[in-house]
Order: structure tokens, then C-alpha cells, then sequence
């Protein structure tokens, strides 16, 4: 599927953003929601919650692997073909989810589904910067990634709903229906936006070369951690220690994304002002929100109230996009793509590590010492690359 060469056409920036929302809500579903169907597809496919655990893992390789790997082979080619044909492979592998017949094929096909999630953020990114000015690329950045936000109070609920009424299958089926409705939007919707000139391959790896962009990786590997740690675990948490109706659950999920949409409606307006201080304020936001819901769990009250705040911080991976972008110079959209593998590292590193806090019995609500932890762990990285900042502004 080629673009038009004519590229005069003007586009609305609220509807390209609007299409790559949709495709970000597909992503943010099929993310969120294979979490919150853990209990479900665990016991149909006969294993127990700790091992489906690595289906999401598996999820978050994919989207590790497949990033940079897409991003660079795709360098040359337009934005809008590149954006169709990553939901178009969405699509499918998530439609195929729908009827893995086994615990190796699911662990399989979750990965085949990361891989063009990486590349989509990473080049939706691009394009929705290159509609607004300079000072509100934070707030374009967020309103794509509104789609993620609000499919955890939609989608999520929705396909969780879906998971204890007709099957968990039905929720890949979801998935897979909003991504083609995307492909059709991007095509319908986004402009012809063609490769950066002198865009390469080559160009693209001069992004690994800047120490810089792997730090600020890191601090998203690390400090989003935390959050999954918390939230892969969130629905067994609440019917285990809250004791909460499995009809409770989709609710304290769709709390969650309430968090997360006001997050990211309010802190990219901030980081527009101030970009660094509010990536800090966000790691301590995380490390103080996660730590506290340990202690909240066993109160339905509470724990919601938690689960609210926790998803505030979400949009650290929003802010730390741009920051990525401003330090990647001429390799934007490997940065920008790297971006969502290293909060897909997050996103295995977290339930690894709090799964083995519930394994070895310190009980599913431990996921929140271990997701507090991780944050300041972020947070220490984030103090380096500060101090790296200023040591390379004063030997000018």
C-alpha cells in the first residue's frame, strides 16, 4: 500500500490525532486488558496466574524486539504506510490470540503482537509533533496517547466484561476489530507524510551511539516498572486481599484509566514548562502512590483511591517521548520508538519481580513495595542524567 505523491492536501490536526488515538486505544487494550484477563486464561489454558504471567512478558519482548528493528528497516519508508501496515499486523496477530489453542502458542503469538507497537508509538509520535508548535509537543504527544488512557476506562473494563461473561478470547477479538477501524482512519485521515530527508537505516543507529538516550531508556525500564508490577496483578489483588466481586473488578480498572487520563491531560501541560523537574515529580508521584497501596489493598475505598493516584503516573511515558526526541537529534524515530521497548522491559521487569514476591509469599498486595522500589530506582537514573546534563552545559 503506496502513498499518493501529492502532499498539498491540508489535514486537521485534532483528526490525525484523533486516528492515531484509535490505534493507541487498540494498543492500550490489548496491553492492559491481557492483564486483567490473567486469571481467566490462565485457568482455561491450565497454568497458574505467576506462569500466564509470562505471556505478558512475552507481550513486552515483542514490543522490546520489534521497535528498533521495525523503525530502522522502515526508515525510508512513508509515515502513513508504515503506520497502516503496523495495524494491520496488529490486527491479525491479536485476531489470531483469539484462537490460540495453547499456553506455548499464546506465550507465541503475544510476542508476534509486540512487535509493531514500538514502531506505531514511535512514528505516531513524529507525526502528531509535526502538526502543532514547538511549545505544545508534549500536549500533541498526549493526545494521541488519550487512546491508551482512555481505552484503560473503556477497552479494558470492556474486555474484561467481555472475559467473564462469553470468554476471554472475545477480548483479542476486540483488540483486533479497533485496529482494522484504525488502518482504515490512518488512510482515511493522515497526511502523506513521507520519510524524514536523508532518512536511513544508518542514520536511525546514530541514536544508540549517545549516552544520553540510553539513560533516559533506562529511567522508563526502570521506574515504569513499578506501575506494572502493581497492575498485572491488580484484579487476582483485589479478589484475593480486597475480596472484591469479580463484578467489582472491571470498575477499579476503569478507575485505574480515569488516573490515567487525567494524567495525561494535565502533566504534559506541565512538562511543556518544565520538562525535567516534572519527569522527577512524576517518579516520586509513583514511588509514593505504589508503596501506599500496599497498605490500601485490603479496603475496597482505599484501594480504588490508590489505583486512581498510581494511574496518574502513567504519563511519565509520555514526557519522557519528548525528552527522547530532544536528545536523539537526527535519529528521532529510533529514539522515539526505543521509547515504548523500554517501557515494555518496565512491563516485564515489574510483573517478574512481583510475581516472585508473590511466589516466594510475601501475598499479591507485596506488588506495591516492589513497584515503589522501582520507581526510585528510576528516579536515581533520572538524577544521573541530570548531573550528565549539566556536566556536558558546563565544559562548553
Amino acid at each position: 500500500m503506496a502513498d499518493s505523491p501529492k502532499t498539498n492536501k491540508p489535514h486537521s490536526p485534532g483528526w490525525v490525532l484523533f486516528a492515531l488515538a484509535v490505534g493507541a486505544f487498540a494498543i492500550g487494550t490489548t496491553e492492559f486488558a491481557t492483564m486483567s484477563l490473567l486469571p481467566y486464561f490462565a485457568q482455561d489454558l491450565g497454568v497458574d496466574a505467576p506462569t500466564a504471567g509470562h505471556v505478558i512478558s512475552a507481550y513486552a519482548l515483542g514490543v522490546v524486539v520489534g521497535a528498533p528493528v521495525i523503525t530502522v528497516l522502515g526508515a525510508r519508508v512513508p509515515r502513513r504506510t508504515m503506520l497502516i501496515w503496523l495495524m494491520a499486523m496488529f490486527a491479525l496477530f491479536n485476531g489470531l490470540c483469539a484462537f490460540a489453542p495453547s499456553y506455548g502458542w499464546m506465550l507465541v503469538l503475544r510476542f508476534l503482537s509486540g512487535l509493531p507497537h514500538g514502531a506505531y508509538f514511535g512514528i505516531g509520535a513524529l507525526v502528531a509533533v509535526s502538526l502543532v508548535p514547538l511549545n505544545k509537543r508534549n500536549q500533541a504527544v498526549g493526545r494521541m496517547f488519550l487512546g491508551l488512557t482512555v481505552a484503560t476506562i473503556i477497552g479494558v473494563p470492556l474486555a474484561n466484561w467481555l472475559g467473564q461473561s462469553v470468554g476471554w478470547r472475545w477480548g483479542f477479538a476486540l483488540v483486533a476489530f479497533t485496529s482494522l477501524l484504525t488502518v482504515i482512519l490512518i488512510a482515511l485521515l493522515s497526511p502523506n507524510a513521507p520519510a524524514a530527508p536523508g532518512s536511513s537505516p544508518l542514520r536511525e543507529l546514530g541514536a544508540l551511539k549517545q549516552g544520553q538516550v540510553w539513560l533516559t531508556l533506562a529511567v522508563g525500564a526502570i521506574g515504569f516498572g513499578g506501575l506494572f508490577a502493581v497492575y498485572t496483578y491488580l484484579a487476582d489483588t483485589l479478589m484475593q486481599v480486597t475480596m472484591a466481586s469479580p463484578e467489582t473488578v472491571p470498575i477499579v480498572l476503569g478507575v485505574f484509566g480515569l488516573g490515567m487520563t487525567a494524567g495525561n491531560i494535565v502533566v504534559p501541560k506541565l512538562a511543556d514548562h518544565a520538562l525535567m523537574p516534572t519527569i522527577g515529580g512524576v517518579l516520586v508521584w509513583s514511588a509514593c502512590t505504589t508503596a501506599l497501596f500496599s497498605v490500601t489493598a485490603p479496603s475496597l475505598w482505599g484501594v480504588s483511591i490508590t489505583v486512581f493516584l498510581i494511574g496518574i503516573g502513567g504519563a511519565l511515558g509520555t514526557i519522557l517521548q519528548t525528552r527522547l526526541m530532544d536528545i536523539a537529534r537526527n535519529a528521532q524515530g529510533l529514539a522515539a520508538a526505543l521509547n515504548h521497548s523500554a517501557f515494555n522491559f518496565a512491563n516485564a521487569l515489574g510483573p517478574l519481580l512481583g510475581g516472585m514476591a508473590i511466589a516466594r509469599g510475601y501475598g499479591w498486595a507485596s506488588t506495591g513495595w516492589v513497584g515503589s522500589l522501582l520507581a526510585l530506582g528510576g528516579l536515581l537514573l533520572l538524577f544521573l542524567s541530570i548531573a550528565l546534563d549539566r556536566k556536558t552545559a558546563a565544559g562548553r
